[in-house]
C-alpha cells in the first residue's frame, strides 16, 4: 500500500514520505454498523483511518444515560486523537454509523512511530486540532440552532464524508446525534422535506438540495471545513472539490 492507493484523505494529504512511517503497521479492516471502535474509559487498542463509511464519538452522560454527538469522523482523518496527544483513553464512545471500511494501527505502534517522527506526529496533531474545532462548533449548534438547521448542518457533514447522495440513517440514530426525542427528529425530517431539501424512507435519506441544505444550515455549517482545507490542504465540503 502506498499513499497515493488509499482513499482517506488525511494519509493522502500528508505525501508519501511522512506516510511511510505508518503504511508498514496497517492492516484492512471492516467497519461494521454499531461497531465500537473505543470503549469509554477503557485503553485504546487501534487508531482507524476510515477509507469509506462514517464514525461517530459521542459524549455520555455520567448518570442518566444520555447521549449526543461530539463529531464525526470520515475519510478526512482518523480515530484515536488521544493516542496523538499522549493518552491511552477517552470518556467518549466512538462507534460506526455508517458502514465502510479503514486502514488500522494498534495504538502501541502508533504510539512508537510518533515518537520517533515528530513531522508525523505534528502533523496528526493538526487533525486532533481540527476536531476540537468540530466538537466546540457541534456545541455551538446544539445551543443555538433549531432543530431543522441542526438536522440541516448535521446531513451535510455526513454527505461530506461519503460519495453516495443517499445516506443509511434511522431516526432513532438521529435523535441520539442531536440530542432530542425521536419524535422531534420527524418534525425537521417533515420540515427539510417539505420543502424539497431531502427525501425520507425508512433508515434512508436521500439528500436533493444541497445547496438549500447550506441556506437552512446557515453559520451552523463551514467553519470547520474552511479550516480543514487551511490545515490539511485539501477541500472538506462537496462543494470544493467538485
Amino acid at each position: 500500500m502506498n499513499a497515493d492507493a488509499t482513499e482517506n484523505l488525511l494519509l493522502q494529504a500528508m505525501g508519501a514520505e511522512r506516510a511511510s512511517a505508518l503504511l508498514p503497521h496497517f492492516e484492512p479492516c471492516d467497519l461494521g454498523l454499531g461497531m465500537p471502535l473505543e470503549t469509554p474509559g477503557e485503553p485504546i487498542e487501534y487508531a482507524y483511518f476510515p477509507e469509506r463509511g462514517v464514525v461517530s464519538v459521542i459524549v455520555l452522560a455520567r448518570e442518566g444515560g444520555e447521549q449526543v454527538e461530539g463529531g464525526l469522523i470520515g475519510r478526512e482523518g482518523l480515530t484515536g486523537q488521544t493516542v496523538v496527544l499522549g493518552g491511552d483513553r477517552s470518556p467518549h464512545l466512538t462507534r460506526v454509523q455508517i458502514p465502510g471500511h479503514a486502514r488500522r494501527i494498534r495504538a502501541d505502534r502508533l504510539r512508537e512511530v510518533i515518537e520517533r517522527d515528530h513531522d508525523l506526529q505534528s502533523w496528526l496533531l493538526r487533525f486532533a486540532q481540527l476536531m476540537s474545532i468540530q466538537t466546540a462548533h457541534a456545541a455551538l449548534a446544539y445551543a443555538r440552532l433549531r432543530l431543522e438547521e441542526k438536522l440541516a448542518r448535521w446531513l451535510l457533514m455526513c454527505h461530506d464524508r461519503i460519495e453516495s447522495d443517499e445516506l443509511s440513517l434511522t431516526h432513532e440514530f438521529l435523535s441520539v446525534m442531536l440530542g432530542v426525542r425521536r419524535a422531534g427528529v420527524t418534525v425537521a425530517t417533515h420540515t427539510l422535506e417539505g420543502e424539497g431539501l431531502i427525501r425520507a424512507r425508512r433508515g434512508r435519506i436521500e439528500i436533493i438540495d444541497r445547496r438549500g441544505l447550506r441556506r437552512v444550515a446557515g453559520a451552523g455549517y463551514g467553519t470547520p471545513e474552511t479550516e480543514y482545507e487551511r490545515l490539511i490542504g485539501l477541500p472538506m465540503s462537496r462543494e470544493d472539490r467538485s
